[in-house]
């Protein structure tokens, strides 16, 4: 069995002095891959050198929508530039954000985030990229800016957390879902009867660590190791088992990121 922790950000300072053992422990637990996510122009350096160092390491560069206010036009750039490295597999994570302030109530800011998600999607075009997809208290306007681009890329929206309806919405479009801890939460019955009735290629794991972590790890710092815990849950609530759904988010793994 072979999971693949399609979402991590392992730049974070979190894992400054701990990220061998924490790979170690990952693939002791069958996780041989893990996608490193940026957040920034630096960040994205830094999963980039986190790369280079790590075999079983892949990253993202991106501008997350949080991190727009900061950024400058030179970033994308360097988006461009790190999306062209042999071991960049999509461009994020990028998208839109209502949750966090100052997002939340000026309309002026949203705007900002609405350009940097533009710029990101059309860069993923032009350089054949799918790209990573974070959405929060947004949804109608996430969707309607990713409309346009329709058979042109792939979209994962990661850490959904969403209805069934909304997931079938992203797959007859041809995007997919990805699936954090959130769904071994007693909270996430929404969630859970999702991940139970979507079609099998439909959806990957992740961790989105150092967040998320799942139960009995709740409210602790997160892991790639703990994607296992994701992929036995989905199993339970699927009536399969874990081999089966290692088997079928690993297909699909490697079909969005190209590994």
């Amino acid at each position: 069995m072979k999971l693949t922790d399609t979402h991590a950000h392992l730049d974070y300072p979190d894992f400054a002095e701990e990220l061998p053992a924490a790979l170690d422990r990952a693939a002791a637990a069958g996780v041989h891959r893990v996608v490193a996510i940026g957040t920034d122009a630096e960040s994205s350096r830094r999963a980039m050198v986190l790369a280079e160092k790590y075999p079983m390491l892949w990253f993202v560069p991106g501008i997350h929508p949080t991190s727009v206010m900061e950024a400058v036009d030179a970033d994308l750039a360097v988006i461009r530039e790190l999306a062209g490295h042999p071991r960049a597999v999509a461009i994020g994570e990028t998208g839109l954000d209502y949750f966090h302030a100052p997002f939340k109530t000026e309309e002026s800011t949203r705007a900002v985030q609405a350009r940097w998600f533009r710029s990101q999607l059309e860069l993923a075009v032009e350089l054949g990229h799918n790209v990573v997809i974070h959405q929060r208290s947004s949804w109608d306007d996430t969707v309607a800016q990713l409309a346009p681009f329709r058979g042109k890329l792939r979209a994962v929206f990661h850490c959904f957390g969403g209805s069934h309806g909304q997931a079938m919405e992203l797959i007859a479009a041809g995007h997919l879902v990805s699936i954090t801890g959130i769904v071994t939460f007693k909270n996430a019955a929404v969630l859970q009867d999702a991940v139970a009735r979507i079609p099998a290629d439909g959806f990957m794991v992740e961790t989105d660590c150092p967040y998320l972590a799942p139960v009995p790890f709740r409210g602790q710092p997160c892991e790639p190791a703990y994607v296992k815990m994701t992929a036995e849950k989905i199993a339970e609530l699927r009536g399969e088992s874990l081999e089966v759904v290692a088997a079928s988010t690993e297909a699909t793994a490697n079909a969005f990121y190209r590994f």
